[in-house]
């Protein structure tokens, strides 16, 4: 299934353009006017170096001239001040390079309303995902966050790194993309349909004993590849044989690699797509931002996440 079927609009993407080729002009405006005070500023320091030295040379010895000790002290002097000059000239262009991502993300996910990006934070949403969906961690880490509403929906989207660190190695539990999100109708429970593996089943066990039950699909497929896991197994069972193992079947299509998670906890939902891509990841603030290259991918990402999202939130309904 081509993301295509996902970006949005001609209008929307035609707006982006224009912005992000607003902001390509103001990039190298800020990057030509840089170039320029750098020679202004050093030039002029050495103006008057020159200035200096000759007016050195008019009391300093006739065997002395231009390498007197006042003379080196003064070349010693503009080589520091020369230094602190070049970095003042620079200095806009790298305040403009440090707002960088805060500057275009926006840009690029215009279609988002009212979006906020953040990094290295956890989000609020994060302490409501049930445990059993990722299963065992002692070190979180979050790159990326992105909120805002998209069509009709307020979600929560991070970039996370969950690892179950040992004295003698490290085992990460999950690394990919979390999204957080309302359900169109809460679940009377939890609800976590998670990879299936030992270590999963072994973590059920441990913590939640019979507190979970496993319900299946009826999907041989799914049921091979999933686990999945409630404490109210009659308002589960027919969500999982439904409307769950057709979104799942879909998203084997639409977000193909390892499998995608589920959990419905009461209001709150969560959707796990792992993938070690950098989502978020722009050209270095010297590089001309090409849209084809360097935007579209992303907001095919974005857009692609956000309507399986859609999807997702309207299980039970």
């Amino acid at each position: 299934m081509s993301a295509a079927g996902f970006m949005p609009d001609d209008a929307v993407i035609a707006a982006i353009k224009r912005d992000i080729a607003a902001y390509e002009a103001e990039r190298v405006a800020a990057r030509r006017s840089a170039m320029l005070r750098v020679p202004l500023y050093v030039g002029g320091l050495i103006a008057a170096v020159v200035a200096l030295a000759l007016a050195l040379n008019l009391v300093a010895d006739v065997n002395e001239q231009w390498l007197s000790t006042l003379h080196v002290y003064l070349y010693v002097l503009a080589f520091i001040v020369a230094l602190f000059l070049y970095f003042l000239a620079l200095r806009p262009l790298e305040a403009a390079s440090a707002s960088f991502r805060d500057k275009l993300l926006p840009i690029i996910f215009g279609f988002i309303k009212d979006m906020r990006h953040e990094r290295e934070v956890m989000q609020p949403s994060f302490a409501a995902l049930p445990d059993a969906t990722v299963g065992k961690f002692n070190v979180m880490e979050f790159d990326d966050s992105i909120s805002g509403t998209y069509e009709d929906f307020r979600f929560e989207l991070y970039e996370t790194l969950l690892i179950q660190r040992n004295d003698k190695y490290d085992s990460t539990t999950f690394q990919g993309v979390i999204v957080a999100f309302g359900l169109e109708s809460p679940f009377p429970g939890m609800l976590i349909a998670t990879v299936r593996t030992n270590a999963v089943l072994s973590f059920f066990g441990e913590i939640f004993g019979s507190a979970l039950v496993e319900v299946r699909s009826g999907v041989q497929e799914l049921d091979a590849a999933y686990d999945f896991r409630t404490n109210n197994a009659e308002a589960a069972q027919p969500i999982v044989r439904g409307q769950m193992a057709q979104a799942l079947t879909w998203l084997k299509e639409a977000w193909p690699g390892e499998p995608a998670r589920i959990a419905f906890k009461g209001r709150d939902g969560f959707l796990l797509l792992p993938d070690k891509r950098n989502f978020f990841e722009l050209p270095a603030p010297n590089v001309p931002l090409d849209y084809k290259a360097h935007v579209e991918p992303m907001i095919a990402d974005m857009a692609t996440i956000l309507a399986i999202t859609a999807l997702v939130r309207k299980i039970g309904t």
